[in-house]
């Protein structure tokens, strides 16, 4: 299937660029044959791979002994990528700002929703949980969970459940998900540098105009 080689071929060019090491190589080299089977059954897009194999290379870099892609981590819940270091676990998931069809006349209201969701829904299952973003693209991250969970009220997660109840019912989000959602960092991701930025969340929107000025200044400022 012409389609599926070049996928495959764009991500091995993508893995030789990120990594000289012979260990991380190998390693990425098996998440690529691993999309690449799913992409065959139409089940992963190529923007969407690319990043989360940019993710696995950092983590790999950050001393994670075991990553995966598409993992399955709990009944029919598969996150994009997961990393084990030590006794302890991270979830990344690949935000881009994509939006469906039917959500066409609510973007804004379904992007707060599904990343709530994933925050409050993903946090049970790893100790760390971080989005990953391209630079391009800010997230409407509820304020709510830019809060330490200690710090929130009754009646805001009430409100936060209603809202999310209204897009996520099979299964519903928990009151209880919601009260100790905690997202630890946020990953920009460089596709076109190889390179990722980690953040901290509650400041992300005044360290992202750094991170953007020296993305842009890296492809469009002369050096003389």
């Amino acid at each position: 299937m012409p389609g599926n080689n070049k996928f495959r071929e764009d991500l091995e060019s993508l893995v030789k660029k990120l990594s000289p090491e012979v260990k991380a190589r190998a390693v990425l080299n098996g998440l690529v044959y691993k999309l690449t089977l799913l992409h065959k059954k139409g089940r992963v897009k190529i923007n969407h791979s690319v990043m989360e194999i940019v993710v696995a290379h950092y983590l790999l870099r950050k001393g994670y002994v075991y990553v995966d892609v598409e993992h399955i981590i709990g009944g029919n819940l598969i996150c994009d990528v997961y990393g084990i270091k030590g006794d302890g676990s991270i979830i990344v998931e690949v935000e881009t700002g994509f939006t469906p069809p039917e959500s066409s006349l609510d973007p804004f209201q379904y992007l707060t929703a599904r990343i709530a969701s994933k925050i409050a829904r993903y946090g049970a299952y790893a100790e760390k949980f971080s989005l990953a973003i391209p630079p391009f693209y800010t997230p409407p991250i509820h304020p709510l969970l830019l809060k330490p969970p200690r710090e929130r009220r009754r009646e805001e997660i009430n409100t936060l459940k209603s809202f999310l109840d209204r897009y996520y019912k099979n299964p519903p989000i928990s009151k209880k998900d919601i009260q100790n959602a905690r997202l630890h960092s946020i990953l920009i991701v460089n596709v076109d540098l190889g390179r990722v930025e980690e953040i901290d969340p509650e400041h992300y929107i005044e360290d992202l105009k750094d991170i953007y000025w020296k993305y842009i200044s890296s492809y469009t400022i002369s050096p003389h």
